[in-house]
Formats: C-alpha cells, sequence, structure tokens
C-alpha cells in the first residue's frame, strides 16, 4: 500500500495538473501501466513468463504503454502522457525517473544479452525520445524531445542547453 500512495503522490509531484490522488489513481494511464508492470514483473520472476508477458499486453492494450516484464524499473518512475512509451526487455531505469509520451528504450539490433538502455536515477527523458542500445544515461541527465540517442550519456548533461550527445 506504501507503493501504492508513493506513485500517486511522484504523479502529483511531476504533474501540476494533478489535483488529487483520487483522480490520479482513477485517470493517469502512466500510473496504471507502472502498477501492470509490477504485478508482470513478479509474475515474470516465479517464473510464469507466457502469463506475464500476456498480462503485459493486456496492460498495454489498456494503456497504450509497452513494458516488457523483464525490465527492471525503479521507485516513483512517473510516464506523464504515456501513449506509445516502449520500454525493452532489458532496460533498467532508476529512481526518480520521468519521461513523457511517445519515448522508447529500445534497441539497435537483433542480439543477445544486453541490448536496452540503462537509465541512472533522477533523469527525464523529452516527448518523442529514442534511446536506443546497450547505453547509458548517465544520474540527472535530460534528453531532449525527440532526440535519437545511441551513446552514453554523462551524468548531469542538459541537452537543453547544447550538449547533445548523439542525433
Amino acid at each position: 500500500m506504501r507503493r501504492i500512495i508513493e506513485d500517486l503522490d511522484t504523479a502529483l509531484q511531476r504533474d501540476p495538473s494533478a489535483r488529487s490522488r483520487l483522480e490520479v489513481a482513477l485517470s493517469y494511464p502512466g500510473v496504471h501501466a507502472v502498477w501492470g508492470y509490477r504485478i508482470a514483473h513478479f509474475i515474470w520472476r516465479v517464473r510464469l513468463k507466457l502469463l506475464a508477458r500476456l498480462y503485459a499486453n493486456w496492460v498495454r492494450t489498456v494503456t497504450g504503454i509497452e513494458i516488457h516484464p523483464a525490465a527492471k524499473i525503479g521507485r516513483r518512475f512517473f510516464i506523464d502522457h504515456g501513449m506509445g512509451v516502449v520500454i525493452g526487455e532489458t532496460a533498467i531505469v532508476g529512481d526518480d525517473v520521468m519521461i513523457y509520451h511517445d519515448v522508447t528504450l529500445g534497441s539497435t539490433r537483433f542480439m543477445h544479452g544486453k541490448r536496452h538502455p540503462t537509465i541512472q536515477n533522477s533523469v527525464v527523458i523529452g516527448a518523442g525520445a529514442r534511446v536506443l542500445g546497450p547505453i547509458t544515461v548517465g544520474e540527472g541527465a535530460r534528453i531532449s524531445a525527440n532526440s535519437v540517442v545511441t551513446r552514453d550519456i554523462p551524468a548531469r548533461t542538459n541537452q537543453d542547453e547544447g550538449e547533445l550527445f548523439a542525433i
């Protein structure tokens, strides 16, 4: 129950249009997708992988947000206006990360092993960004909207200030 309240409070802190926990709980698909992911991830970890994938697919159908049940996602993760978000199987997302709609944490090619990005704590990823491959986005970095990132980004990089590392 504490984790649910933490998710609701995170949405209230991150979205100025959110007015109450009840509103967030009932009408925020990004929050619903994270809750669905947590259930699917638990099912995945107990080795009911087909069931986890089926449940994750249902969550995607309902929310428009696709999070692979094997991905690893930290606390206070917030997806704002989440339609079109895709988070791949080997992605790792730290604590206090915020992403906007149409973001992809994807792969660049077919391969086994680690093929999706690692997003460290307190990162913000703008709408439409594509973060691709087994790269690392450093703590506190900010990725501008519609960026295509294929190389590591150092901590506390702000692409809005001209520090664009990969397009």
